[in-house]
């Protein structure tokens, strides 16, 4: 069962992967998920870098509450360092996974940071 559903996911990342992209302009907001955390990355496709990274096991994360609440500390956090870095526009890659729960929330957190996506 859990391979189906690993698949799944790869199929509907894959598909997500052809038409998202990160630029010099509008880099890419990365997310996973795992049972534990939830992890945030603000990805530059043209060089291959990653500009700014957040998660539930960073040093400066500083939230707590259920993994909803979290979500949108780890959003907040790194729409913070991602302004800091100079990053304001970004495009959302939800990385195969459906947008509701953590990942919304994440996004949500992330807006409310102010990143636009």
């Amino acid at each position: 069962m859990a391979g189906k559903k690993l698949s799944r996911r790869d199929r509907i990342k894959k598909g997500i992967r052809k038409r998202v992209t990160g630029s010099d302009s509008r880099p890419r907001l990365s997310v996973f998920r795992s049972n534990k955390g939830i992890y945030a990355q603000i990805i530059n496709d043209v060089t291959g870098s990653t500009i700014v990274s957040a998660s539930t096991l960073s040093k400066d994360f500083a939230g707590s509450g259920n993994k909803i609440e979290q979500s949108v500390a780890v959003g907040k956090l790194i729409a913070e360092k991602a302004i800091a870095a100079g990053v304001k526009e970004v495009v959302f890659d939800r990385n195969g996974y459906l947008y509701h729960g953590r990942i919304k929330s994440l996004a949500e957190g992330a807006r409310e940071g102010g990143l636009v996506f």
